[in-house]
């Protein structure tokens, strides 16, 4: 059975024709192809399906999309500002922290760190080490060791923190 589904998602409206039993993951992906968000193990216990609804970490693979209709969902698409052109895009001070501390290596997680991370920036921009180990403690890496993910974390609350003073 399918049913008519609206999400807001990165700022933009979309409507999508789903079948009522996929989850948030799956429309993301297979009917938006909205493939940032990655697929992990279905059971919501490896973090890889992070996204934001209304700002907060949520695991897609364990909502159903008729759930977070009307709610503010943003997906790793979303994260880098773009111009209004489309053609100016500036990236997240996570993303460039991320990229300058070697943050990522397989990049599957990526993805939801970078997610999560913003999740706590937005609440906490000056978070130290303990709290960014928490708030990412659901997202699994096997590649990198969770130093380097850590260290980018604190760099771009750095950035983030000198912005909000500039600004």
């Amino acid at each position: 059975m399918k049913q008519l589904i609206s999400l807001k998602i990165n700022g933009e409206s979309h409507e999508v024709w789903t079948s009522t039993h996929k989850t948030l993951l799956e429309v993301l992906r297979e009917d938006l192809r909205l493939t940032g968000t990655k697929h992990g193990c279905e059971l919501g216990e490896c973090g890889a399906c992070s996204v934001l609804i209304d700002g907060e970490s949520i695991l897609s693979c364990l909502v159903l999309p008729v759930e977070v209709q009307r709610r503010d969902i943003q997906t790793i698409e979303g994260l880098a500002e773009t111009g209004s052109s489309g053609a100016d895009v500036k990236s997240h001070p996570l993303q460039t922290a991320f990229a300058e501390q070697g943050a990522s290596q397989c990049g599957y997680c990526s993805p939801a760190m970078l997610m999560t991370a913003k999740a706590l920036l937005d609440k906490n921009p000056n978070p130290d080490s303990q709290e960014i180990r928490q708030a990412l403690s659901g997202t699994l890496c096997r590649c990198t060791g969770y130093s380097k993910i850590i260290e980018a974390v604190e760099q771009a609350a750095a950035e983030v923190q000198k912005g909000a003073a500039l600004g």
